[in-house]
């Protein structure tokens, strides 16, 4: 289980309100394919971490494990900033309070922006596939570790492999991005040691 410094909830509250406020209809599945595919963004076009969350390659994953689970046992982590609703059809996730810009870049605004222009309008299952398709970072752990056949087939559903955002990046962009995941992560760590 991750721990979440202030910032970093900030951060990935108000995250999941701006997509909230531009997503009609955010199921949960939706939702945690929207955070991903932000994820990827920042790293392929900038080479840093976004929000920093581990992606564990699951069936209809990938999945920030932390957040499904808090999404799906009622809100905890997140219940300052949205609630879940369950519907016929599933879970969904509705802003609480408006939106604070205060944790984001301009660059991270126009990503966020532009991950949803592209993709917001999707249904979760054609999120799953896009995140799914031959060759995407799922795609690639998956297949190498056995994984395609297993949930195909209804063997498993979930896995603990997570998904190496490095990959494809040129060697210097890798290291720039493990660099700066390395103090992103630390920092949360020394500031969630601080609220205890």
């Amino acid at each position: 289980m991750c721990k979440f410094s202030e910032d970093n909830k900030q951060k990935l509250g108000n995250t999941i309100i701006y997509i909230a406020e531009r997503t009609p209809q955010l199921s949960k599945t939706k939702l945690l394919k929207l955070l991903f595919l932000m994820e990827e963004y920042m790293v392929k076009r900038y080479h840093v971490p976004f929000l920093a969350l581990p992606y564990e390659v699951w069936k209809a994953g990938p999945v920030a494990k932390d957040i499904f689970i808090d999404l799906s046992d009622g809100v905890v982590l997140m219940k300052d900033f949205v609630k879940a609703e369950m519907k016929e059809n599933g879970m969904y996730i509705k802003a609480i309070k408006p939106f604070c810009d205060d944790e984001f870049s301009d660059c991270e605004i126009e990503m966020m922006d532009e991950v949803i222009k592209k993709h917001g309008h999707k249904t979760a299952t054609q999120l799953v596939n896009e995140t799914h398709k031959e060759g995407s970072l799922w795609y690639e752990v998956a297949k190498e570790n056995g994984l395609l056949e297993d949930f195909a087939n209804g063997i498993s559903n979930n896995s603990s492999y997570l998904i190496d955002f490095t990959r494809g990046l040129t060697e210097c962009a890798k290291e720039h991005y493990l660099e700066s995941l390395a103090i992103h992560q630390t920092a949360n760590i020394l500031k969630a040691q601080a609220h205890v």
